[in-house]
């Protein structure tokens, strides 16, 4: 008999992680949709950042970025990816590793068209983890953008999202003494299969 009741309840991790996120909402300060996002460079040698998940899918997690950026360069090289969402709030966490593909059609056009001006003017304008000279080069470019491209800017072809598809998922809760609770799903088959363990603190 499963001991999985509560907070870990349920059939369907993402409608978990849906859950979780949506409790995360009430409760953190800021940006309860953070996430710690790993990728690895050629070299193994890894990296990490914090972006905001804009979705979680019937099976997917989606995030928004700079294909030319480091990360995103990194993902399309590795075609992997892992990330975590804590809250402090809730004491939880969720880990994710999994297969990377593009969102680049009308639902990356419609979240670009969703974001204020400026930040879609942004987007534009920076060389996302290239070289600066100075934050003043930054707002010229800035400025440059904006009289180009005037106030309904397309989304720029280097721009759009990533869709993560988890071959891992785990869910942590904190315990007392360190006694934390974790589940971890692994997808059995491409069927959507999970085998489910309970695992030691």
């Amino acid at each position: 008999m499963s001991d999985r009741t509560g907070i870990f309840a349920g059939d369907d991790p993402f409608e978990i992680a849906r859950r979780w996120l949506t409790e995360a909402e009430a409760s953190e300060v800021n940006d309860p949709n953070a996430i710690a996002l790993s990728t690895v460079d050629a070299g193994g040698m890894p990296n990490v950042r914090m972006v905001l998940l804009k979705e979680i899918e019937a099976d997917a997690f989606v995030f928004y970025t700079n294909y030319d950026s480091r990360k995103g360069q990194e993902i399309e090289a590795a075609g992997k990816a892992a990330f975590v969402l804590h809250w402090k709030s809730l004491h939880r966490q969720i880990r994710v590793r999994g297969l990377v593909s593009r969102e680049d059609g009308e639902k990356a056009d419609a979240y670009y068209a969703s974001r204020s001006l400026k930040s879609r003017l942004g987007a534009w304008a920076s060389q996302q983890s290239q070289p600066l000279g100075s934050r003043t080069e930054l707002m010229a470019e800035v400025a440059k953008t904006t009289a180009k491209l005037g106030p309904n800017p397309p989304r720029p072809p280097f721009w759009g999202g990533f869709r993560i598809r988890p071959t891992e998922i785990e869910f942590w809760a904190d315990g007392a003494f360190r006694l934390h609770d974790r589940f971890r799903w692994e997808r059995v088959d491409e069927k959507v299969s999970w085998k489910i363990s309970r695992l030691n603190p």
